[in-house]
Parts: C-alpha cells; structure tokens; sequence
C-alpha cells in the first residue's frame, strides 16, 4: 500500500468513521483512516445498537446544528440503503419547580429561538400519552416528535463501507505510536510503518491526549467508564417503537433511555456516572451500585420498563473540562484538526465528520463551531476547573 496521502483519520470509531466518508466523497484514494484497534471494537464509546439523537438542546450552539445533523445522516441512509436514524418520539423531563427545571426552560427557549416545533406538558399529560410513567409529583417535559435513536452499529459500519466504495483506504489494528508536523507535512508514524498527509484529522476519543503528546500537547480530557443495562422487559410491545419514546431525565438521577431496539429489551443508561479511568487500563466490569440505583430509578417512574438484566454494556466517555465538544484546527499545528466528543457526540457525528472534511479540504466550515475551539479556557488554560455534574456530586461510587 502507498505511504502518502493527502488526508488521514486517526480513529474510526463514530466521528473518525464519518470524516473518512465525508472526506472519500471529494478526494477518494486520497484518504487513509486509521483504527488502532479491530473495526467495530467496543473499547470506545461508539458502539452499540443506539445512541440519542434530537433536535432538544439546552443552547442555540447547539440547537442550530441539529437539523443538520438528521440531513447529513439522510444522505449516509440513503447512499447506503441503510436504516440508521430511527425516530421514536422524545421527552426530556426534570421535576417542576425542582434544582433542575432551569435545564427544560433552557430546552424550551433554544428550541423556540431556533423555530423548532415542540410541546410542553404536565406529569398528567404525559401519562395520558404515555400511561408507562408514574409520577406522583409534578413534572415539565417537553416533547418533541423528531427525537430518537441512531444506530451506532449502523452507522460506522455505513460510513466505512462507503468511504471504501469511493476509494478510502482503512487499515485497522494499526496504533498510532506518533505524530510528527514537518513543515506543511505531518507524518504519523505507526506500529506498521510511517505515512504522511498534507492535512490529519484526530477522533481518537479517549486517547486523544496520549496522542497529543507527541507534539507536546495536552487538553486534560477526562476519561469515564460509563455503561448501559439492557432489560428483558415481559412488556415488549408496550415498550416498542411507536408505544414508547426515547427519554431524557433532568435530575439528580441524570437517566436516559430508549424503547426496545437492537436487543428485545429496553434500554437505560445514567449520564456521566462512572468513575475516571485510562483508556487503556480500564476495567471493562459493569458497576453493581449503577445498576441497583437505574432499577431504583425505574421502580419509582417506569417499573414495567424492568425485567430480569440482559447485559450491561460498558463504554467510555472523553470530556473537555467544560463537557463541550473540541472541534477545530489546532492553532500550532494548523496541518491538524481534532475532535474530541464529550459523550454526547454520536448523534452528530455525520455532520461532524463532513465538518472535519471541509476544515480539512477547504480549511473553512459554513456552520458556526466557534464554541467548541481549543482556544477557550477549558481546554487553553491548565488552571480551569471542571464545570459539571459527574458521579462524585450526587454519591454513585
């Protein structure tokens, strides 16, 4: 295989996936991705049947670039022929008048400032609509009917098949050991030799620093292992697509979860919950205190949601010290741009991967990613703090 490329993609997990294919559709055999790992791994925190994708977002930053996210997954559907946004419906819910109300007031204003259509409703409304809830308090949720899932599977298996079909070459089992700018150049030296591009794309996720670290580099990305427990709900039908919606709970217990897809069983996850690992040293062993506080969760809210555990499935998230995205060109290395997720990146990832390529191609974007730049304190500044909510402030250790 040659050594040379116009283009590389360190990672080709859900973003690194996406730029490869992004990145095929204009320069072909010009493109070379890398995955230090075997295709469709689970060590990361693109994998699984399903990942949360809507138009609800708490700031116009993001809320501006949802619509473009289902438009860049529809032209993946529709090259490819396969299925990968699925949409369920969606709540996003958080007790009225609690700590946590501010977040669905900001849901709601972001969504009424980018025109996008949604409903607010009471704890009573939404079991009129949806009787699997029980609420014996008051609640404000919104809904909104273009929320749902992608399928992470899917979709990376998607956007590799057709960065091949253009050209793309993808090599995997291949870690990268190095990364070296030289002048307009940047070489990427790997356990199966070295090879140069003109421009390098990172979506390495949670070993994104260890590979900064080659050109003296280092954002402190924090590292988590998170999980997801599949249950083998008795109540299939009054838990499948179109009987139930994907949700987001705004609370103390920041849960999420999804209507039966990929698995026959229900789908729930708790948000930034796990505790700070290495991505190369973890353990990979679901936590028996996560599990038992999503059943406690479910018991009081949703408990035909329940059944006997089918598998709980562990995955990583990568996190800026603010929990906002890093999508950029890296000030010092302009030959490179990088991406770093925050663990709620997948639904995105498409339009992310198109955004990477034209940074890439054309050295500019027509969206606006001016929040997620490497210049901003969080990531610029050693002394930031880290400015959200994580296990260790509500007792899941």
């Amino acid at each position: 295989m040659k050594t040379n490329y116009d283009y590389i993609v360190i990672g080709c997990g859900g973003i690194g996936s996406a730029a490869a294919y992004w990145l095929a559709r204009r320069a072909g055999q010009e493109v070379l991705g890398l995955e230090q790992f075997e295709i469709g791994h689970t060590k990361g925190g693109s994998q699984d049947h399903s990942r949360i994708i809507r138009l609800t977002y708490d700031s116009d930053e993001y809320t501006r670039l949802t619509p473009h996210s289902y438009t860049a997954w529809g032209t993946v559907e529709d090259e490819s022929g396969q299925k990968i946004v699925h949409k369920t419906g969606g709540l996003t819910m958080a007790t009225k008048d609690g700590p946590h109300q501010h977040h669905i007031d900001n849901y709601a204003n972001s969504m009424t400032n980018c025109a996008i259509p949604f409903e607010r409703l009471n704890a009573d409304e939404v079991m009129k609509r949806y009787p699997q809830w029980t609420f014996d308090e008051e609640v404000d949720a919104l809904y909104q009917a273009d929320m749902g899932l992608a399928d992470a599977i899917k979709g990376n298996g998607s956007h590799l098949a057709l960065a091949r079909h253009r050209g793309a070459t993808i090599v995997d089992r291949c870690p990268v050991t190095a990364i070296r700018p030289v002048n307009d150049v940047v070489e990427v030296a790997t356990a199966r030799g070295t090879f140069s591009c003109q421009r390098l794309i990172i979506a390495a996720g949670g070993w994104t620093d260890k590979l900064l670290k080659s050109v003296g580099l280092n954002y402190r990305i924090i590292v988590t292992q998170e999980q997801v427990t599949y249950y083998a709900t008795p109540n299939v039908r009054e838990f499948s697509i179109g009987r139930f919606p994907t949700f987001i709970w705004e609370g103390e217990i920041p849960a999420y979860g999804f209507p039966v897809y990929g698995e026959v069983a229900t789908k729930l996850g708790i948000d930034c919950a796990g505790p700070v690992v290495d991505a190369d040293k973890r353990d990979y062993v679901p936590s028996e205190a996560l599990e038992y506080i999503s059943e406690s969760w479910l018991k009081k809210y949703c408990p035909g949601f329940l059944g006997p555990i089918l598998v709980t499935k562990t995955c990583q998230y990568d996190m800026p010290r603010d929990r906002n995205f890093i999508l950029d060109v890296m000030p010092e290395y302009p030959q490179i741009s990088v991406f770093v997720g925050a663990g709620h990146a997948y639904k995105f990832a498409s339009l992310f991967g198109k955004i990477l390529s034209e940074l890439a191609i054309d050295g500019q974007t027509p969206h606006d990613i001016s929040a997620f730049s490497v210049a901003r304190p969080a990531v610029a500044d050693p002394n930031y703090q880290t400015s959200f909510q994580h296990q260790s402030d509500w007792g899941a250790t």
